[in-house]
């Protein structure tokens, strides 16, 4: 560890939110990133060489190739975000470094977003918007810009997490019957309080709803979970949303379905080449995108910054962190 003073040295790789930097230099030897440019692999590599302490985001690349060269003070990667899917964890614990992330903060957050997607999708929200920019609005008319109603309809939950149920619990109060797939069955009062039925085969469950949203990890088993084979089992006239990870749908094929109108529509707030977005995607109107918004509050991130802060100072307390990722947890 740094002698100065003998506080741990904690390099920051993105700009962070003023009040969590503050914090972060009255308590640590900290390095921020003022210019909020993403680190490259070499200023990564000179990061883990010097610091104590490694704080990447979600966008930071850190692999097997980077930890490799990692100095022996890196004892903790605090990642700020809740998905690990940009660090090999498997090798930091092999090389006895902590992994750390951010749940639970970013929960209602993300459920508000996707809740806004649920909305927007069907009720044609930015098509109407678009119509009132473009000047092509003449008045109210009986038939003009019909979308559909979501109370009533069947919407499939893919993983059953926090954000899951917090999407469940806002679906429900809109009039939506919940259904959700997950690897495990969520526990019985939790089921009966969201009226939620449970599908042990995804693909039953794909072919059965009329909106499907998804909040699994992005992981190696979930990587095209939504397959092309998969996403032509969803009814023409189903709606799909995505605030997790862009990598769980191939997104060409999505692409595809909805040019053709196998689809009816599709909300994204997450893409399979972050920042690239398909310029087919880009440009259709059945499709609402966000980039990648879904915990974006002042509230959210401030939050965030303080689970990264409790987990590094618990590290060099000598305690566990609360938030300690391990390989058998993805």
């Amino acid at each position: 560890m740094s002698t100065h003073s003998q506080k741990p040295t904690v390099i920051v790789t993105r700009k962070l939110p003023d009040v969590i930097e503050t914090r972060m230099c009255e308590l640590f030897d900290t390095r921020l990133n003022l210019d909020d440019e993403p680190m490259n692999q070499a200023a990564l590599v000179a990061a883990v060489k010097s610091a104590d302490v490694l704080v990447p985001t979600v966008t930071d690349r850190i692999d097997a190739a980077i930890l490799e060269q990692a100095g022996e003070n890196l004892k903790l990667i605090a990642n700020f975000g809740n998905g690990v899917d940009n660090i090999d964890v498997n090798t930091a614990n092999d090389r006895g470094i902590t992994v750390t992330n951010t749940p639970g903060v970013l929960t209602e957050d993300t459920a508000d977003m996707t809740m806004a997607l649920i909305l927007a999708v069907p009720r044609r929200l930015m098509e109407g918007q678009k119509a009132i920019q473009n000047g092509d609005w003449k008045g109210w008319s009986p038939t003009w810009m019909l979308g559909h109603r979501i109370s009533g309809k069947r919407l499939g939950i893919i993983g059953m997490g926090r954000i899951g149920q917090a999407v469940a619990r806002r679906a429900k109060a809109f009039g939506m019957q919940i259904h959700y797939h997950n690897r495990r069955r969520v526990a019985n009062q939790i089921e009966a309080e969201l009226e939620a039925t449970y599908w042990s085969s995804l693909d039953q469950m794909l072919a059965r709803m009329d909106v499907i949203s998804i909040h699994c990890p992005h992981t190696p088993a979930t990587y095209h979970l939504l397959s092309a084979r998969r996403l032509k089992l969803m009814r023409s006239d189903a709606y799909l949303v995505n605030t997790a990870r862009g990598e769980v749908i191939d997104e060409t094929a999505l692409t595809n379905m909805l040019k053709s109108n196998l689809l009816a529509g599709a909300g994204l707030d997450v893409f399979e080449h972050e920042p690239a977005v398909n310029p087919k995607l880009a440009n259709m109107d059945n499709v609402v995108l966000m980039p990648h918004m879904g915990s974006a509050t002042l509230e959210g991130r401030a939050d965030m910054g303080e689970k990264v802060i409790v987990n590094i100072r618990a590290c060099f307390d000598g305690h566990r962190p609360p938030d300690r990722v391990l390989p058998s947890m993805l």
